[in-house]
């Protein structure tokens, strides 16, 4: 049997000081408890019970390289060694700026940020002075930070709410001002002919379409075959700017990320999480044209630790490590990715559960749903997010982690060992749920 006795007496704890006891609200969804971790390296995680697992959460995404990456370790020792961060200018900030707009396709100039959150806030800024028009139009069922002004009812904790489909969009949590989101357009993905009768009748108002290129959160849902190409001619006509949020998608799917694979350049990109492999670190990449704003003076930028050492350190270490090999590393997380999602499906049908897994490079999301395919957030909500949520406590019992929401991430440190151990456990979780 699993203890998780000093877990709970540090969630105890930690609930008398710690708001929630956790320090982001999403964490508090795991079952049966917010685990307590002791230590992690490579594809595993230790908690401070002794258990060990093997991680595909990867804190929600960064950890591209794993836990604790000897090069990656080895270099931020080396930086700090020469300070944190300076409010003042570095080299590592032009070597890595120069890096983005080498490898993304979009970018002819980038600015940095802290979180995936403040580089959305940056680009929608960016749109509205560009454009002089104030309306953005977002989509049911994509996650793009949760400031005032674009965060809606999704995600709720355990990510099964969906948005109203009507009269108005509604707030994501108690306390945000009821004029934050009047600005907000909220459509249907994947629905080319609502997203072009919107633009045509209200161009003239629309200042950006913002979208994840793949509904990663909910799904990992991918565009239908011209859903991007459309999107893209339609801003064009209309003098829209388009954003593709690519925080998640960004670094996962090629370092030239969803743009690159779909072959589909956006005006602005944002990135985040797997960036600079687990180090507090975002950017905005895009035309010259509208970056330029800032360095006018039009478009204020502002952050404390902006391009800070540590920061710019563990991001060029990062894609160095991704470049190694001509694209090896890409190769391989996508091979095993492929390996387990295949594995998970031959086990929902051996165990005769209904369910779907959805994948593309290196993500992919489980979900247990009687449908053939989905490919819209409406027919995502219809999956069993409770049952889903009681698999992913077991499998924490078998000593595999995965996010309670379905979403799974692969780094280069898993192996082929991993895989197998991963798909025993589900094979005994599978059998425990009929």
């Amino acid at each position: 049997m699993v203890s998780y006795e000093v877990s709970r007496k540090r969630w105890q704890e930690s609930s008398k000081y710690l708001a929630g006891g956790v320090a982001s609200s999403l964490r508090s969804s795991m079952k049966p408890l917010p685990i307590f971790v002791e230590s992690a390296a490579g594809s595993r995680v230790r908690d401070v019970d002794g258990n060990e697992y093997i991680d595909y959460l990867l804190a929600y995404g960064p950890l591209i390289l794993g836990h604790a990456h000897p090069v990656l370790t080895e270099k931020l020792h080396q930086a700090m060694q020469r300070g944190f961060t300076y409010g003042l200018q570095h080299d590592g900030e032009i070597e890595l700026a120069r890096k983005l707009t080498e490898i993304l396709p979009c970018a002819e100039q980038v600015a940095f940020s802290g979180s995936g959150t403040e580089a959305v806030m940056l680009a929608l800024r960016l749109s509205r002075a560009f454009t002089g028009k104030k309306k953005v139009v977002r989509f049911h069922g994509h996650f793009h930070g949760w400031s005032d002004s674009i965060f809606t009812a999704f995600p709720s904790g355990d990510l099964s709410a969906a948005a109203a489909a009507g009269g108005g969009v509604p707030p994501g949590t108690a306390g945000q001002s009821e004029l934050a989101l009047e600005d907000i357009i909220l459509l249907p993905w994947n629905d080319e002919a609502v997203l072009e009768e919107t633009l045509r009748t209200r161009g003239g108002e629309i200042a950006a379409v913002i979208t994840e290129p793949v509904m990663c959160n909910n799904g990992c849902i991918v565009p239908k075959r011209g859903y991007l190409e459309r999107m893209r001619e339609l801003t064009r006509e209309n003098g829209v700017v388009l954003i593709f949020d690519e925080v998640i998608t960004g670094f996962r799917l090629g370092l030239g990320g969803a743009q690159e694979r779909f072959g589909v350049i956006p005006d602005l990109m944002t990135m985040g999480k797997a960036m600079a492999g687990g180090i507090a670190m975002s950017a905005v990449a895009g035309k010259q044209e509208i970056m330029g704003l800032i360095a006018e003076g039009k478009v204020n930028h502002l952050g404390t630790l902006n391009g800070n050492r540590i920061a710019t350190t563990a991001a060029l270490a990062t894609i160095g490590e991704l470049e190694a090999g001509g694209g090896e590393a890409f190769a391989r997380m996508e091979r095993l990715a492929s390996s387990l999602a295949q594995g998970l499906r031959e086990l929902l049908a051996k165990h005769g559960i209904p369910g779907l897994v959805n994948r593309i490079g290196p993500v992919f999301h489980m979900m247990l749903i009687n449908r053939p395919e989905v490919t819209t957030f409406r027919e995502f909500s219809e999956r069993d997010a409770a049952k889903y949520a009681l698999f992913a406590e077991r499998m924490l019992a078998e000593g595999v982690l995965v996010r309670p929401s379905g979403l799974w991430y692969v780094s280069t440190a898993h192996t082929d060992a991993d895989a197998d151990e991963t798909l025993a456990a589900a094979d005994r979780v599978l059998a425990s749920l009929k």
